[in-house]
This record gives structure tokens, C-alpha cells and sequence, in this order.
């Protein structure tokens, strides 16, 4: 169902998943800079993916396709942002020996619904000049499915079952954020016995900060 595609090579080989909405350039922002080959995954209805089946979006079915690939590629690290980070939680839930380092960016999903978004809403509130609106806008097009499905869903039904994952888990979230709520970052963070929160009000102005964070994070 999903896509990926690798750079870089040697170990250690780190799964990296996109938010909704993303364009293949944002996919691959939190891959710079980092040791080792970044898997790098593309979800149903974005860049040159199939549409998804009706009833895709569900975090654990998009967390199994994210297992599947991190199988067939050996990765023992993962990323996720944004949706990719509350499929990752739902994984770790299941499985909480899955990789030896996670880092969750901008989480907007714990254990509690977040608020209904509509597609104008989705595609604006993040800012940035006109070019990146308009791939924005050309990139939900396809995501009304994702609009309808994903409100009233949980990462984890219950965030104690986190409590049993021991690998180090970096969570960055923003506080200017209007589509990811500091208080989850921090609820996120909270949730693993070796969690690690950092705090940005932007992820779009401090990319930098992110980026030394991840390379640090990851390289031990």
C-alpha cells in the first residue's frame, strides 16, 4: 500500500514517515544530515502513490504498513511527524520493541481525539509563502478520505501501554503550532519512561534546531 524510497547507505538504516498532506520535498526534510540510509516512506495519495482504498486512514493500519516496510529494509530507527508520528505511537503500543530509537515530530494525537479540521483549514494554517499553499492545496485534493476518517480517532487507546517501551524517544513539538498542539508534545513525551521533549515555536523557522536535534538524537 505505502511507497519508499532510499538514500544514503551502511547502517544504521532509519524509517522516516511524512505528514498528511506532504509533498516528497517535505517527506525528506528530516532525513538531512543523518548517518546511515533513510527509508524514506510515501503514504497512499501522496506524490506518486495510489489513491487509498476507502477506510485507509486508521492509525494502526498505516502503523502495520509502517512496520512492514521497516521489515523489508532492515530499519532499526524511525521518524515520524505529524500522522506518521501517531501511527509510529500505535506501533510502539503494539510492539514496544520495535526500533532502538524513535523520534516523534509534531505529534497532534495521543489517547484523546483532536478537533475536526476541514480541508481550507488543513491546507492554511501551517502559513508559508503562496507556492507552498498551492502544493499544499494540490496536495489535499486527494485527502478528503483522510479529512473524514481520521477526526474522532486515538493514536492509542490507552497511553500507559507506552510505559513499556525502554528505547530513547526524542518528541519535538512547537508552540505556535495551531494544527499540533503543545500540550500533546508534552503529554507524548511524558508517556515514555526514556522520552525527551523539545520545544520550537516553529518547525518551519527553526528547521535548524530540529535538524541538529534528529542528527544528534540519532547518532547516540
Amino acid at each position: 500500500m505505502v511507497t519508499h524510497r532510499g538514500f544514503g547507505s551502511g547502517a544504521p538504516v532509519t524509517l522516516v514517515g511524512h505528514g498528511l498532506g506532504a509533498t516528497p520535498g517535505e517527506a525528506r526534510l528530516p532525513t538531512s544530515g543523518l548517518p546511515g540510509t533513510r527509508v524514506v516512506v510515501t503514504l497512499p495519495s501522496h506524490g506518486d502513490a495510489p489513491d487509498a482504498p476507502e477506510g485507509y486512514w486508521n492509525y494502526r493500519r498505516i502503523a502495520a504498513d509502517l512496520r512492514a516496510v521497516a521489515r523489508e529494509t532492515g530499519a532499526t530507527r524511525a521518524i515520524g511527524v505529524s500522522l506518521t508520528a501517531g501511527a509510529l505511537l500505535a506501533l510502539l503500543a503494539d510492539e514496544p520493541d520495535a526500533f532502538d530509537r524513535v523520534a516523534l515530530l509534531l505529534p497532534a494525537v495521543l489517547d484523546e481525539p483532536r478537533r475536526v479540521l476541514d480541508r481550507e483549514e488543513a491546507i492554511t494554517a501551517v502559513g508559508g509563502p503562496p507556492d507552498y499553499r498551492a502544493e499544499r492545496r494540490r496536495a489535499f485534493a486527494r485527502l478528503d478520505g483522510a479529512l473524514a476518517e481520521l477526526p474522532g480517532q486515538v493514536a492509542v487507546p490507552d497511553r500507559a501501554a507506552l510505559a513499556r517501551v525502554t528505547a530513547p524517544v526524542l518528541v519535538i513539538g512547537a508552540t505556535r503550532d495551531p494544527l499540533h498542539p503543545e500540550d500533546v508534545a508534552k503529554q507524548v513525551a511524558a508517556a515514555f519512561p526514556n522520552g525527551r521533549l523539545e520545544l520550537v515555536p516553529s518547525w518551519a523557522t527553526h528547521r535548524g534546531d530540529v535538524r541538529g536535534w534528529l542528527s544528534d538524537f540519532l547518532r547516540g
